[in-house]
C-alpha cells in the first residue's frame, strides 16, 4: 500500500505554485487550450480576417513550443526569451501566462510582474516605513528562471525607470536567464512585409510612440539579443466582443 495524492491536493499544489509565481487571479484561467486564434471580426473582409487569425495562430504555436521545450540547461545555451508586440486585446498576456503556468507547474521557478507594478514596488521600498527593501524586491526578479514582464513601456520613461529596467534586463542577460515580455508599442524600423501589413490595414493598433521611445534605444538593442520578437497583428478582440454585445442588446 502507498499513499496517492488526491485531486484536491494536486489542485492546491498548483494554486500555490501559481500564487508564488504572482500570476494574477484574472489570468489564472489562461492556458493554450482556451486561447482562441480563429475569430470573426464584424465588417472585415475575409482576407483581413484570415491574415489576423494566421498571426494569432502563429503566435500561439511559437509560445506553446517555447513552453514545451523550456529547460534551464537548454535555455542557458540559447539565451532566448520572447517579446510579444501588438495592440491591446490580441492575447499577448494570455499567451505568456499560459507559458509561465506550464513551466512553473513542471517545478521551475517563475514570476509574473506588470511593468508599472514592478517599478512601483521598487519605488515603495525606498520609503522608510516600508517593510520591503530594494534588494528584497529585486533579488527574486533577477534570480527566477523565467520572468514575465507584462506591458513593457506602459508608463512614461524616466531616467530612474530606464536605469532600473536596464539593470534588471542586463543582469538577467548576463546570467543567461529567460525573460518573456509583452508590449503594445511597436518598432519603427519595420520590414517591408510589416509595412505592407500596415498599409493594407492588417497591422492595426500601433501607438504613436515606438518601443524605443518608451524604453530607450539601449534597452531595445539588448532585447534583440535576449528575445525572439513576435509581432501579433489583429484587432482588439475584447473591443469586438463589446461591440457585438451592444449590437445584440
Amino acid at each position: 500500500m502507498w499513499a496517492v495524492p488526491c485531486d484536491c491536493t494536486e489542485g492546491d499544489r498548483a494554486e500555490r505554485a501559481l500564487a508564488r509565481a504572482r500570476v494574477p487571479e484574472r489570468y489564472r484561467h489562461c492556458d493554450f487550450a482556451n486561447y482562441e486564434p480563429d475569430n470573426d471580426y464584424e465588417g472585415s473582409s475575409r482576407e483581413q480576417i484570415g491574415s489576423w487569425n494566421r498571426s494569432l495562430a502563429q503566435a500561439k504555436i511559437v509560445v506553446e513550443r517555447f513552453a514545451q521545450e523550456f529547460s534551464p540547461v537548454r535555455d542557458m545555451q540559447s539565451e532566448h526569451g520572447l517579446l510579444l508586440m501588438g495592440p491591446c486585446g490580441v492575447g499577448k498576456t494570455h499567451l505568456v501566462v499560459a507559458a509561465l503556468k506550464e513551466i512553473v507547474l513542471r517545478g521551475h521557478s517563475g514570476l509574473f510582474y506588470d511593468y508599472r507594478e514592478l517599478l512601483k514596488e521598487i519605488q515603495d521600498s525606498y520609503n522608510a516605513e516600508s517593510q520591503s527593501t530594494e534588494m528584497g524586491v529585486l533579488e527574486p526578479v533577477l534570480k527566477t528562471e523565467v520572468l514575465v514582464l507584462d506591458d513593457l513601456g506602459s508608463s512614461k520613461p524616466s531616467a530612474w525607470a530606464l536605469e532600473t529596467v536596464g539593470h534588471i534586463l542586463n543582469s538577467r542577460y548576463n546570467e543567461k536567464r529567460v525573460t518573456l515580455l509583452t508590449t503594445n508599442y511597436l518598432d519603427t524600423d519595420t520590414s517591408a512585409g510589416a509595412s505592407s501589413q500596415r498599409a493594407t490595414g492588417l497591422r492595426p493598433g500601433a501607438l504613436e510612440d515606438s518601443l524605443s521611445d518608451r524604453i530607450g534605444k539601449r534597452i531595445r538593442s539588448r532585447l534583440y539579443e535576449m528575445c525572439r520578437t513576435l509581432e501579433i497583428y489583429a484587432p482588439d478582440y475584447r473591443k469586438e466582443i463589446r461591440n457585438l454585445s451592444r449590437g445584440r442588446a
